[in-house]
């Protein structure tokens, strides 16, 4: 049985995708801005944006456009002009990326539970 029969099986009616990029070339994708993510800081938290769960979805298409959907732990939060760009120009920086589309979303609200558990020692927040 192929792995994606597999993965098919695995949820009911889900449709099989394959992408046009080579799964190893997807994971290099994936791990490359996952860190380049990781060289974000919100300018008032010691804490990348990543291990502070603000970004909520990374989709990479077939054509190699990234797009990003992220938060911010408040909507009136100060960094909320920069952060965006500085975040498009960290996944534009990975070779092998496309163009970068970086949307800011509210829905769900950000909350101190999507920190991850590193965040929380960095901010002693237990």
């Amino acid at each position: 049985m192929s792995d994606t029969a597999k993965s098919a099986e695995a949820i009911p009616n889900a449709p099989a995708i394959q992408s046009a990029i080579q799964p190893e070339e997807l994971a290099r994708l994936t791990d490359d801005i996952v860190g380049a993510l990781k060289t974000v800081y919100d300018p008032e938290i010691p804490v990348d944006i990543y291990e502070l769960g603000l970004i909520y979805k990374v989709d990479i298409a077939d054509d190699r456009q990234v797009a990003v959907d992220m938060t911010l732990t408040s909507p009136n939060c100060p960094a909320a002009v920069e952060l965006p760009g500085m975040v498009e120009n960290a996944v534009s920086s990975v070779q092998g990326v496309g163009p970068v589309k970086v949307k800011v979303v509210f829905d769900p609200p950000w909350d101190q539970s999507r920190m991850s558990e590193d965040a929380r020692v960095a901010l002693n927040l237990w």
